[in-house]
C-alpha cells in the first residue's frame, strides 16, 4: 500500500510539473520542425501576396480545391475562384493595403493535417467612398495539408474581424 501511495505520489508531481511547463493541458505538436516551418512559409506567402496585391500568387497558397469564406461571409471554391474573388478588391479597395500576421497558432491533427490560427492586422485599406479605413484587427482560422510532394498549402480558410 506504501509503495502505490509512493508510485501515486511521483506521478502526480510529475504531471503536475509537465503541465506547468506546458501553461495548458493542450494535445503537444505531432509536426515537427519542418512541418512547422513549410506551414510558416505559407503564411509569409500569403502575407507578402496580399501586400503586392497578386491575386494570382495570392491563390497560389491555397490547395487546387480550397474553401475560402471571407470576414463578410463570402464564400469561393478552389484556387481559381478565389483568384476572381481577389482580383477586383486588390485593384480598388485593398490596392494600398498592408497585412501583417501577428500571432500564429499551429497544431498538427495528423502529420499531413494542421489547424492553425492567426491573427492579423490590416491597414490602408479604403471603404466605398474611397477614405481610408481605420486599422483592422482579426482572426484566420486555417485548415492546412501536406500534399504527396511535402509542400503545405491552405485547404480551408475562414476569416473573422474582430472589433
Amino acid at each position: 500500500m506504501r509503495r502505490a501511495f509512493i508510485l501515486f505520489s511521483l506521478f502526480a508531481i510529475l504531471a503536475s510539473s509537465a503541465f506547468a511547463q506546458t501553461g495548458s493541458s493542450e494535445v503537444k505538436s505531432t509536426g515537427n520542425a519542418k512541418d512547422e516551418e513549410g506551414i510558416r512559409k505559407v503564411l509569409a506567402d500569403f502575407v507578402e501576396s496580399w501586400n503586392k496585391h497578386d491575386a494570382k500568387a495570392f491563390s497560389m497558397v491555397f490547395a487546387e480545391d480550397a474553401d475560402f469564406t471571407n470576414v463578410g461571409g463570402k464564400s469561393a471554391h478552389g484556387r481559381v475562384e478565389i483568384e476572381k474573388h481577389h482580383a477586383p478588391s486588390f485593384d480598388t479597395k485593398w490596392k494600398e493595403s498592408n497585412q501583417k500576421m501577428t500571432e500564429i497558432k499551429i497544431r498538427f491533427i495528423k502529420p499531413d493535417v494542421a489547424a492553425v490560427d492567426a491573427r492579423w492586422e490590416l491597414t490602408g485599406a479604403k471603404d466605398e467612398q474611397g477614405q481610408v479605413r481605420p486599422m483592422r484587427k482579426g482572426l484566420l482560422n486555417f485548415v492546412m495539408t501536406k500534399d504527396g510532394d511535402g509542400k503545405w498549402l491552405i485547404t480551408v480558410m475562414h476569416n473573422t474581424e474582430l472589433k
